[in-house]
C-alpha cells in the first residue's frame, strides 16, 4: 500500500513538472507575467493577502524542481526500502519541496521567509534522520549557519517597513536610485551567502552529507543550496546598482577556488560531489556579480540536471559497497557495475563541460563571456583555474572508480539491476545529455555573436586539457609520496582553509571552556559542599547520631541517670 502511495506522489510531481514547464514555455513565447492575490483575512480596514508571482523564471525552475523531486521519490522507495520509517521520510521530502515552491512563487519578503525558514527546518530534520551523534552535529551546524541568513532576512523585512510594503518587485526601479536600499542589498546578499554556503559559511555544506543520499540528490541540485542564488536573481537589479556586486564576485570566486582545491584532496565520494556543488554555486554567484542574470539561471537549471544524477549514482555505489564511501576502496567497478559507472561518468563529463552535454552549453558560454568582459587578472585566474580544478577532481574520481585496482573485501556482491533506482538514474541521464541544448534553445533564442581572437579561441579547450593532466598528476604524485610529508597541507586543504574549525570549535571553545571550569569549581566544588551534597552529608551525620542514640537508648538513659545522680550528690555534699 505504501509503495502505491509513493508512486502516486512521484507521478503527480512528474505531471505537475511537465505542466509548469509547458506554462513556462508559453510565458516566454508570449512575454507574460501573472500576479495572483489571495485575500486571507479582511477585518475592518485591515487586509492580509497572499501574493503569487508567476513568470517564466519561476515556472521553469518549479518544473525542474518537481521533475527532480519525482525522480528522487521514485528512487527513494528502493534506496530507503529497508527503513521502517520510510513514510515519514517521504513526507519530509514533500514538505521540503513545498517550502521551495513557496519561496519560488513569492514576491513578498514575508512569504519568502516562510519558505526560507521551512527549508532550513526540514533540512535539519533530514540531516539528523539517521539519529546518531555525527548526524546531529552536522544538523546543528547546518541549521545554525542557516539561522544567520534567517536573521538577515528578518532585518531586511524590518528595513522595508520604511517603504510601506514588503512586495519588493514593486520597488525594482527604486533599487537603482535609492541609496538607502544599499542596506537591504547587503542583508539579502548575506542571507543568500549563508543559504548557498559561500565563504565564510561554507563548512555546513559538506557536513550536510550526513543526510540520506536521496536527500543529497535533491538538496544539492535544485532546492536548499540554490535558494540563495534564486533570491539574488530576483534582487539582481539591487545588487548590480552598487559595489555589492564586486564584493559578491570576489567572495564567490574565492569559494569556487577553495572548494575546487579541497575536492582534489578529498576521499569521501559524497563530499567530493558536495564540494563540486559548492564550486558550481561559486560560479553562479560570480556570474551574478558580473550582472549576467539569465546566464546564471541557465547554469542553475543545467547544473541541477546532472548533479542529481551524480548523487543517485553515488548512492547506488555506496549501497553496493556496504555503506563505505571511501573512493580508495573502489576500483575497476566498470566490470561489475557497468550501467551505473557509465551514468556516473556521463554526469562527471557534463560537470567538466564535455562538448554537447548539459554542462557544456552553460559553462562554455560563461567562460566565453568572461573573456569578453573587462576582468582583472585575479578574477580571470580564479575563473579559469577553478574550471581546470573541476576537470581535475572529476578525472581523479573516474580513475579511482574505474581504472585503479579493486581494494574491497574478498567476498563481495555488486548488483546494479535495481529497476527503480536505474529508472530514475536513466531519466536524469537523458536530461543530462539533452537538457543543456534544449534550455539553450529556449532561453537564448536571439544569442549575440561571441567573437574571440588569437589565443582566446583555444584558451577554454587548453584549460580543460590542463585539468585532465593536473588530475592525473595529483593522483600519481600523491600516490608516490609519503603521506607524512603532505599531512599538514592536506589537513589545511581538507578542512576548507580551516573553515570547519572556525565554524565549530572556534565558536564553541570559549563556552565549553567556561562551562568546564564552572562545572569543576561550582557543581563539583563549592556548590557540592554547600549545596545538595553538603546538606545530604549533614543530615546523614545527624541521622547517624540519632540512630545510635535510639539504638542505645537504655544505656544512654542509665549513663545520663548516673551522671545526674553524681552531680546532685556532689552539690549536696558541698552544701554540707
Amino acid at each position: 500500500m505504501k509503495f502505491y502511495i509513493c508512486m502516486m506522489f512521484s507521478f503527480y510531481l512528474f505531471g505537475f513538472s511537465l505542466m509548469f514547464m509547458n506554462m513556462g514555455l508559453n510565458f516566454i513565447n508570449l512575454n507574460m507575467i501573472y500576479i495572483m492575490e489571495w485575500e486571507i483575512i479582511s477585518l475592518n480596514s485591515m487586509s492580509v493577502s497572499m501574493l503569487l508571482y508567476l513568470d517564466w523564471i519561476a515556472l521553469l525552475f518549479m518544473g525542474v524542481v518537481l521533475l527532480i523531486s519525482s525522480s528522487v521519490i521514485f528512487y527513494s522507495w528502493s534506496y530507503m526500502g529497508a527503513d521502517f520509517n520510510i513514510s515519514r521520510f517521504i513526507l519530509l521530502v514533500l514538505l521540503f519541496v513545498f517550502s521551495m515552491m513557496m519561496m519560488i512563487v513569492s514576491p513578498n519578503l514575508i512569504s519568502i521567509l516562510l519558505g526560507w525558514d521551512g527549508l532550513g527546518l526540514v533540512s535539519f530534520c533530514l540531516v539528523i534522520y539517521y539519529q546518531n551523534s555525527k548526524s546531529f552535529n552536522s544538523g546543528m551546524l547546518t541549521v545554525m549557519s542557516n539561522r544567520v541568513g534567517d536573521v538577515m532576512l528578518l532585518m531586511s523585512i524590518a528595513w522595508m517597513l520604511n517603504y510601506g510594503s514588503w512586495n519588493f518587485l514593486m520597488y525594482l526601479d527604486l533599487f537603482k536610485n535609492d541609496k538607502e536600499m544599499f542596506i537591504i542589498g547587503a542583508l539579502i546578499i548575506m542571507a543568500a551567502m549563508t543559504k548557498s554556503a559561500q565563504i565564510p559559511f561554507s563548512s555546513w555544506l559538506p557536513a550536510a552529507m550526513a543526510a540520506p543520499t536521496p536527500v543529497s540528490a535533491l538538496v544539492h541540485s535544485s532546492t536548499l543550496v540554490t535558494a540563495g542564488v534564486y533570491l539574488l536573481i530576483r534582487f539582481s537589479e539591487l545588487i548590480n546598482s552598487s559595489f555589492l556586486s564586486e564584493v559578491l564576485l570576489m567572495v564567490a570566486c574565492l569559494t569556487m577556488f577553495m572548494s575546487g582545491v579541497a575536492a582534489n584532496f578529498e576521499f569521501d565520494l559524497k563530499k567530493i560531489i558536495a564540494l563540486s556543488t559548492l564550486s558550481q554555486l561559486g560560479l553562479m554567484m560570480s556570474i551574478l556579480g558580473l550582472g549576467m542574470k539569465n546566464l546564471t539561471f541557465f547554469h542553475l537549471l543545467s547544473h541541477a540536471l546532472f548533479k542529481s544524477m551524480l548523487f543517485m549514482c553515488a548512492g547506488l555505489v555506496i549501497h553496493n559497497m556496504k555503506n563505505i564511501q571511501d573512493i580508495r576502496f573502489m576500483g575497476n567497478m566498470i566490470k561489475f557495475m557497468p550501467l551505473v559507472c557509465i551514468n556516473l561518468n556521463i554526469g562527471n563529463l557534463a560537470l567538466c563541460g564535455f562538448p554537447f552535454l548539459a554542462g557544456f552549453y552553460s559553462k562554455d558560454l560563461i567562460l566565453e563571456k568572461c573573456l569578453m568582459v573587462n576582468l582583472n587578472w585575479l578574477i580571470f585566474f580564479f575563473f579559469f583555474f577553478s574550471t581546470g580544478l573541476t576537470v581535475s577532481y572529476s578525472v581523479r574520481l573516474m580513475y579511482f572508480n574505474m581504472l585503479s585496482d579493486m581494494n574491497f573485501y574478498s567476498l563481495y556482491l555488486y548488483n546494479d539491476n535495481d529497476n527503480l533506482m536505474i529508472s530514475s538514474i536513466m531519466l536524469m541521464m537523458i536530461l543530462s545529455v539533452l537538457g543543456g541544448s534544449g534550455l539553450m534553445w529556449i532561453l537564448f533564442f536571439n544569442v549575440n555573436l561571441i567573437y574571440l581572437i588569437g589565443i582566446f579561441q583555444y584558451l577554454i579547450l587548453s584549460v580543460l586539457l590542463m585539468g585532465i593532466i593536473m588530475g592525473l598528476m595529483i593522483f600519481f604524485y600523491l600516490s608516490s609520496l609519503n603521506y607524512n610529508n603532505l599531512v599538514k597541507f592536506m589537513y589545511f586543504v581538507g578542512k576548507m582553509w580551516f573553515l570547519i574549525d572556525l565554524s565549530t570549535i572556534m565558536i564553541s571553545r570559549l563556552f565549553l571552556f567556561v562551562g568546564v571550569k564552572l562545572n569543576k569549581f561550582n557543581e563539583y566544588g563549592w556548590l557540592e559542599k554547600l549545596g545538595g551534597q553538603g546538606m545530604y552529608n549533614l543530615f546523614m551525620n545527624y541521622n547517624f547520631v540519632m540512630k545510635s542514640m535510639n539504638i542505645n537508648f537504655i544505656k544512654n538513659y542509665l549513663i545520663s541517670f548516673f551522671f545526674w545522680f553524681m552531680l546532685i550528690l556532689l552539690i549536696s555534699m558541698k552544701s554540707f
